[in-house]
């Protein structure tokens, strides 16, 4: 839906970025990076939305960085139009892009009935603040429980090998937001 509303899904993304990620600041190689896009095409419509007044930027040094301008009129009514278009697993997937997860799947009753209360989610990464603070966030936004299996790289990769519940997960229904699982 959101982007139908724009003329370019390159700058649905952008902006979903932004607005999601209101007090961070990003260069267009880390925005390009994250959204997996190319650079020259994040730049050009990170200039068309300067100029709309719904980013602003800075330079410092040689790294010129983008932000979303909070003093802009549209900027509360365009986030919650992000948020309600991208829904609960969106919400999540931007969460976890902007946050350094390497990989995060729903599991459990969620993936069959998406009225469900509760969400179970298996993240590999590092439960950061910043990531604990968001999935509050969602949970608020979207009035459901999150529960949260955190695990690291390596130990995952070594009970992958042995651990007979998690070979479950993996074999079952789940949605996947993030990464391989190799």
């Amino acid at each position: 839906m959101l982007k139908t509303l724009f003329s370019s899904s390159t700058r649905a993304d952008v902006l979903s970025l932004l607005l999601n990620n209101p007090d961070e600041r990003f260069y267009i190689r880390q925005i390009a990076g994250m959204l997996k896009k190319n650079p020259s095409g994040i730049k050009r419509e990170l200039d068309r939305l300067e100029e709309m007044e719904l980013v602003t930027s800075e330079k410092v040094a040689n790294l010129k960085y983008f932000h979303a301008n909070k003093q802009s009129a549209l900027f509360s009514e365009l986030k919650n139009l992000i948020s309600k278009s991208m829904g609960l697993t969106g919400a999540l997937k931007n969460l976890f892009k902007t946050n350094s997860i390497r990989a995060a799947f729903i599991y459990g009753p969620y993936v069959d009935d998406e009225d469900s209360e509760t969400v179970d989610l298996y993240i590999i990464g590092s439960s950061t603040p910043a990531v604990l603070i968001g999935l509050q966030d969602i949970e608020k936004k979207f009035n459901k429980s999150i529960n949260c299996t955190f695990i690291d790289d390596a130990e995952f990769k070594l009970r992958k090998k042995t651990d007979a519940i998690l070979n479950r997960l993996l074999q079952g229904k789940r949605i996947n937001l993030l990464g391989r699982l190799r």
